[in-house]
């Protein structure tokens, strides 16, 4: 164990990263640290290990596949706090440390009755992965309330401030998985929350459906947040019970034309206008219609209820799920000649 100036800044060595996935893997990083502070991570940047090591930057461990040990510096986000910065009689700011396990941001938004963030409920993963990945669910994107992101850059230490703007969003896109890939920490994110005259949205997916289930005659921000987490919870597997990363792939997008081809032969499919005049077609659907759903191997497989999770029953390896991943890949391409894009990191 090395241990830098600060008491809290810590290097530890041979971490086993099982708590720190939700795939729920056994695999070893070489050195670890858990970030509490800027001026942790402005010190860590010091040190021999930072300068001389491989690194990876780790949130709530949500959204990455694990193939095997690290053989490097595992830095693990553990800033904490919700902090208003500012309100007016229609909006708050509140500032997020990355280590905030979002659906505690939004449960406190929710009891505060802030929106913007309900339809966002129960996603797993951390404050500071967020903008990363822009998560969305259920008609809403985290780019709509984020007014900036604090960062901190990985060669100087230095802290930089991007807009919203400057982050360059997109669908479970960001410059920070782009362009900036690797170059900076993400600290806090900071957003802004309706206090009244919320915007709900209920048009997505069996919110209004579950709404109707829950007896729910005037809409709220608790109302769709109960809605959604009762939606997620019938469909997803809780992965605190079995070991997943949530959707492992992103829902493609196709061209019109391809699309009224596929129709043809699938008259069936789903599919949703997307931009540049693209059609978005559910992941799920592709993969279930190539026989996945529920198909097991030893004690790894495809979920039963949703055929985008795939699911880790205990003692599973990296290293076959992404073998099965990379099957299922496979399958989609062959059968539909679409190329389906992993929304998990594999490492």
């Amino acid at each position: 164990m090395l241990m830098l100036s600060s008491t809290r800044m810590i290097i530890q060595e041979q971490v086993d990263l099982y708590p720190y996935n939700t795939f729920k893997i056994h695999a070893k990083a070489k050195y670890f640290t858990s970030i509490h502070s800027v001026s942790d991570f402005q010190e860590l940047v010091k040190s021999q290990v930072y300068k001389q090591e491989k690194r990876l930057l780790l949130g709530g461990g949500s959204n990455m596949l694990l193939t095997g040990d690290f053989q490097g510096l595992v830095i693990r986000a553990a800033l904490k706090g919700i902090d208003i910065v500012s309100q007016t009689d229609d909006t708050i700011t509140v500032k997020a440390g990355a280590g905030v396990i979002w659906h505690e941001l939004v449960l406190h938004s929710v009891a505060q009755d802030w929106g913007g963030i309900e339809n966002l409920s129960l996603i797993p993963g951390t404050v500071g992965a967020a903008p990363i990945q822009n998560i969305g669910a259920y008609g809403v994107e985290v780019k709509e309330v984020i007014k900036n992101v604090e960062a901190i850059d990985l060669v100087t230490g230095e802290v930089r401030v991007f807009e919203n703007e400057e982050c360059k969003f997109g669908y479970r896109e960001s410059v920070f998985k782009e362009r900036l890939k690797g170059k900076y920490f993400i600290s806090s994110v900071t957003l802004t929350f309706t206090k009244k005259n919320h915007r709900f949205n209920t048009s997505y997916g069996a919110i209004e459906a579950t709404l109707k289930q829950q007896h729910v005659t005037q809409l709220s921000v608790r109302a769709i947040s109960d809605a959604v987490i009762a939606i997620r919870q019938s469909k997803l597997p809780d992965p605190n019970k079995i070991g997943n990363a949530g959707s492992f792939f992103k829902n493609p997008t196709i061209t019109q034309q391809h699309y009224e081809k596929l129709k043809i032969e699938h008259p069936e499919i789903p599919g949703y206008s997307a931009v540049n005049q693209q059609v978005k077609v559910p992941a799920g659907w592709l993969i279930e219609t190539c026989g996945w759903k529920g198909k097991t191997f030893e004690n790894i497989g495809v979920h039963p209820h949703q055929a985008l999770v795939i699911v880790n029953y205990g003692g599973g390896t990296g290293a076959k799920i992404w073998e099965l991943a990379q099957k299922i890949l496979h399958s989609v391409k062959e059968k539909f000649d679409i190329e389906l894009q992993p929304e998990v990191n594999v490492i």
